[in-house]
C-alpha cells in the first residue's frame, strides 16, 4: 500500500515554552517515517494558534520559514480546545489520507504514532490512542476521571475508557465527522458514532515537555458537564424519577402530619416541615440548573455560530 500523506494536527494556547521542543521532537519522528516510507513527503505538521497572548505564533511562524512541513494556523479569537482542533481538521480534510491529532505538550507519547499507522494499514479508520495507566496522575485527578468514565457509560455515552483526544482518523472518517453540525461538541463521544473499523493503542502518558497545564479543576469540570449534556438526555429523566420519588416522599410526610395533628403533637412537626421545604427546594433548584443547561445549549445550537473563525493561514 501506497505511504499515506499524514497531517498531525496540534492545538496551541500559550504554548511559547513546549512548542521549540515540540517541533524538534515531531521533526525527528516524521524525517523517521519518511525514511522508512511509513508517511509520504508531502505530509504536515498543523500548529493551530488558538488566540494565545504569549509568542505562540511568532515561533509557529519561525517554524513555518525554516521547514515548510510546519503550516500554522491562527484563529481570529480564543475558540478553546476542541474549536482549534475542530479548525486544524476542517483545513487538512481535502489534502490528507489520514490525520491525528494531539496535544502540544506531548504528554501522549509520539511513538505511538507508529502503531497508530501500522493499524491504518490494517483497514482502521479510526484508532485511538489508550493510556496503559494513570501513575503520573494524582490521586483526584485519577480517581475523578474514572468516575467519569464510568458515569458516562452508566448515561448511555458509548467512549473508550483512558482516551483523550489523541487519535488518527482516516479521510473518511475525518470528512464523516465534520459533517456532524453541533456547536458543542465532545469529541470522545462523537467519534465512536462513526461506526467506521476501530483499534486501539496502549502507550505510557508522560509529564509536559514544558509550561503549565491549560485544564485546571474549574475547566476540567466544564469539560466533564460539557461531555455530559451534549451527549445524554439521561440527567433530565433522572430528574423526572427525583421528583416522583420527592412527591412519594410528600406524600408519606403528609400522612405522618395528620397523625401528629390527630395526637395533639402539631410542634413536634416543625423539624420535619422544615427538613421538607429545604429538600425539595434544593431538588427544585437543582432540577431548574440541570434544565437550564440543556436550554442553554439549544440557545447556542440556534445561533449556528462558527466554530472558529481564520486570521491567518500558512501553508
Amino acid at each position: 500500500m501506497k505511504a499515506p500523506v499524514l497531517f498531525i494536527v496540534i492545538p496551541c494556547y500559550n504554548e511559547q515554552e513546549a512548542l521549540p521542543i515540540t517541533a524538534k521532537r515531531l521533526t525527528e519522528l516524521t524525517d523517521d517515517m519518511i525514511a522508512k516510507t511509513i508517511i509520504d513527503p508531502a505530509s504536515r505538521v498543523v500548529l493551530v494558534d488558538d488566540g494565545s497572548r504569549d509568542d505562540t505564533w511568532r515561533i509557529i511562524r519561525e517554524l513555518h520559514e525554516a521547514d515548510g512541513r510546519f503550516e500554522g494556523v491562527k484563529l481570529a479569537h480564543n475558540a478553546g480546545h476542541m474549536n482549534a482542533l475542530w479548525a486544524g481538521m476542517t483545513l487538512s480534510a481535502e489534502r490528507c489520507d489520514c490525520m491525528i491529532s494531539i496535544d502540544a505538550d506531548l504528554q501522549d507519547d509520539v511513538n505511538a504514532m507508529y502503531g497508530f499507522l501500522e493499524a491504518y494499514q490494517n483497514g482502521a479508520d479510526v484508532v485511538s490512542g489508550v493510556r496503559s495507566s494513570r501513575e503520573t496522575d494524582t490521586w483526584f485527578k485519577r480517581t475523578t476521571a474514572q468516575g467519569f468514565y464510568r458515569l458516562m457509560g452508566k448515561l448511555g455515552v458509548e467512549m473508550v475508557y483512558n482516551h483523550a483526544d489523541y487519535r488518527l482518523l482516516s479521510r473518511r472518517a475525518l470528512q464523516a465527522l465534520l459533517s456532524f453540525g453541533e456547536v458543542n461538541m465532545f469529541l470522545r463521544g462523537m467519534v465512536p458514532m462513526l461506526g467506521f473499523k476501530t483499534a486501539e493503542v496502549y502507550y505510557e502518558r508522560g509529564e509536559r515537555v514544558a509550561g503549565e497545564s491549560k485544564y485546571p479543576l474549574k475547566k476540567m469540570i466544564a469539560f466533564a458537564m460539557e461531555g455530559i449534556t451534549s451527549l445524554s438526555n439521561k440527567p433530565i429523566r433522572y430528574v423526572l424519577f427525583l421528583g416522583a420519588l420527592c412527591a412519594l416522599l410528600g406524600v408519606a410526610m403528609a400522612v405522618y402530619v395528620i397523625v401528629a395533628v390527630a395526637k395533639g403533637h402539631t410542634v413536634a412537626g416543625w423539624a420535619s416541615l422544615m427538613m421538607s421545604v429545604w429538600l425539595l427546594g434544593g431538588l427544585q433548584l437543582m432540577a431548574l440548573g440541570l434544565i437550564g443547561e440543556y436550554v442553554g445549549k439549544i440557545y447556542m445550537e440556534t445561533k449556528r455560530r462558527p466554530k472558529f473563525i481564520l486570521e491567518e493561514h500558512l501553508k
